[in-house]
C-alpha cells in the first residue's frame, strides 16, 4: 500500500505541474505542442520521476494545453498551436457576431467531454490490439516505413513530404555514422532538433538580410477583447450544460471515433470530423458553435489515443503524437529505450500495466479539469489580455532555446549541439517550405535507425 500510495502522490503532483505550467503556456499563441510538451516531458523522464508521474505530467498538460489554448483562438483571433488553426474560421465568425464568449465556452466543454471519453476507449481498443503486438514489433522495421509514407502523405506537403523522406533520412543515417565514428551515440539530440526545427529554422532565417525584411513588422499586433459574459454562478460551470443535447451527441460521437483512428494527423482528423458534422446542421449559429464544440473535443481525443494506443499495444510510437510530443515517453535514453530490431521495449510500456494506465489517465485528465476548465471559463479575458500585454515571445523562445542548449551539451557535449542545429534547420526549412511537418520527420527517424538497416541487410543479402 505504500507503494501505491506513493504512486499516487507522485502522480498527482506531477499532474498538477503539467496542468498548471500547461495552462499557462496554452494561452500563449503559437506555442507548437511538440517544441513545448516534448522537450519538458524529456527533463522530467531524465530526472527520474516515476513511470506513473511522467505519465500523468504528459498526459494533464497535454489536455490542459489544449484547453487553454481556445482561449487565445477565441478571443484575440489568433491559433494557440497547431491544432488550433482548423478551430480558426468559426472561432473568428462568432467573434465577428459578437459573441466569443460563446466560442469559447462551447470549445472547453467540448474538450473536457472528449478527454474524459477517450482515455477509457483508448485504453479498451489498446487491448483488442495488444495480441498482435509480438507480430508488429517483430516487423517494426517495415510498418514504420509504411507509416512514415503514409504519415508523410497526409500531411500537408502531400508528395513532396513523402519525397523528402529519402534525403532527410539520408541525413539522419549519416550524422549518426559520423558521430559514431568519433565515439559518441546520440538519440535524444535528434528527437530535440527535430521539436525545435521550426524554430531554428526562424532564428536562422532573421540572420539572412532578405527573411529578415519579409518577418519585419511596422508595429506592435493590435488586438480587441469583448467583456466578459458570465452567466453562471460559482467557479466550475458543469460542460454538460454548457453544450446543448446536439453538441454533445456529436461531441460524444467524434471522440469516440477519433479514439480509435489512431495512425491518422490530429489537425487531419480534426478537420474531418469538423467537416462531416458542419455538413448535417443547417441552422448558421447551431453549425458554428457544435463545429467548435467537436473539433476542439477531436484536438483532446486524437492526442489521447495517439499516445495510449501505441504506448499500451505496442511500446512502438507508431502515430504521429506518438513520434512527436508523446515520445519521450517511448524512448529516451538511457531510462526509456526502444531497439524493435532486437525486439527489446523498455518504456511505459513494459513499466505500468493497463489498469494504471486507465486509472492514472483519468487522473490526469481530472486534473486538467480542475486547473484548465474552470480557469480559462472565468478568467480568460483577463488572462488573453495579460498574455498579450506582459508575456515576451521572445523570452519564451530563450526559456525553450536553453532548455534544447543544456540536454543537447549533457548528451553529446559540442557533437550533440551541432546535430540538434543541423537536423533543427533542415527539418525547419522543409517544415516551412514543403510542409513536411514534425510528425513526418520523426517516423523519418525511426525509419533511419530501423528501416534502413533491415533494408540493407536485405538488399546486401
Amino acid at each position: 500500500m505504500d507503494g501505491l500510495l506513493y504512486d499516487i502522490s507522485i502522480a498527482l503532483a506531477m499532474g498538477l505541474a503539467g496542468a498548471i505550467l500547461f495552462s499557462a503556456i496554452g494561452l500563449i499563441s503559437g506555442t507548437d505542442e511538440t517544441t513545448t510538451i516534448a522537450p519538458v516531458t524529456l527533463l522530467v523522464v531524465l530526472l527520474g520521476v516515476p513511470p506513473v508521474g511522467v505519465f500523468t505530467f504528459w498526459l494533464a498538460a497535454a489536455v490542459s494545453k489544449h484547453m487553454t489554448h481556445a482561449v487565445p483562438t477565441a478571443l484575440l483571433g489568433i491559433p494557440g498551436d497547431t491544432l488550433a488553426v482548423p478551430l480558426l474560421p468559426q472561432a473568428t465568425a462568432l467573434r465577428n457576431l459578437g459573441a466569443p464568449h460563446i466560442a469559447l465556452r462551447k470549445m472547453l466543454a467540448g474538450g473536457l467531454v472528449a478527454a474524459l471519453i477517450a482515455v477509457p476507449l483508448s485504453v479498451g481498443f489498446a487491448l483488442l490490439l495488444a495480441p498482435f503486438g509480438q507480430m508488429i514489433t517483430s516487423s517494426a522495421p517495415w510498418i514504420f516505413l509504411a507509416a512514415a509514407l503514409l504519415i508523410a502523405y497526409f500531411s500537408a506537403g502531400r508528395w513532396a513530404s513523402v519525397a523528402a523522406l529519402v534525403p532527410f533520412v539520408l541525413m539522419i543515417v549519416a550524422l549518426q555514422a559520423y558521430t559514431g565514428s568519433q565515439g559518441v551515440k546520440l538519440s535524444v539530440s535528434y528527437f530535440l532538433g527535430i521539436a525545435i526545427g521550426p524554430l531554428v529554422a526562424d532564428l536562422f532565417c532573421v540572420l539572412a538580410p532578405v527573411e529578415r525584411a519579409r518577418m519585419r513588422r511596422d508595429g506592435p499586433r493590435k488586438f480587441s477583447l469583448a467583456p466578459d459574459v458570465k452567466s453562471w454562478g460559482g467557479y466550475f460551470p458543469n460542460p454538460l450544460k454548457v453544450l446543448d443535447a446536439t453538441q454533445l451527441k456529436w461531441t460524444a460521437g467524434a471522440a469516440a471515433v477519433t479514439s480509435a483512428t489512431f495512425v491518422f494527423s490530429p489537425v487531419a482528423m480534426t478537420v474531418i470530423m469538423g467537416e462531416v458534422v458542419s455538413s448535417r446542421i443547417k441552422h448558421a449559429y447551431r453549425r458554428l458553435t457544435t463545429v467548435l464544440s467537436v473539433r476542439n473535443g477531436v484536438t483532446e481525443s486524437t492526442y489521447i489515443a495517439e499516445a495510449l494506443i501505441p504506448l499500451i499495444a505496442f511500446g512502438l510510437p507508431l502515430s504521429p503524437v506518438a513520434a512527436g510530443p508523446a515520445a519521450p515517453l517511448f524512448n529516451a535514453p538511457p531510462r526509456f529505450t526502444v531497439d524493435a530490431a532486437a525486439g527489446q521495449i523498455n518504456n511505459l510500456h513494459t513499466m505500468m500495466t493497463p489498469w494504471e494506465f486507465l486509472g492514472y489517465g483519468f487522473l490526469g485528465v481530472l486534473l486538467a479539469a480542475l486547473v484548465a476548465y474552470p480557469f480559462a471559463m472565468n478568467y480568460a479575458r483577463t488572462a488573453a489580455a495579460f498574455v498579450s500585454r506582459r508575456i515576451s515571445h521572445e523570452a519564451i523562445i530563450a526559456t525553450f532555446v536553453g532548455l534544447v542548449l543544456v540536454i543537447g551539451l549533457w548528451e553529446g557535449q559540442l557533437l550533440g549541439l551541432l546535430v540538434v542545429i543541423a537536423v533543427g534547420l533542415v527539418g525547419g526549412l522543409l517544415y516551412r517550405i514543403l510542409g513536411f511537418n514534425t510528425g513526418v520527420q520523426f517516423m523519418g527517424y525511426y525509419t533511419a535507425i530501423l528501416s534502413v538497416p533491415a533494408l540493407t541487410k536485405l538488399i546486401t543479402g
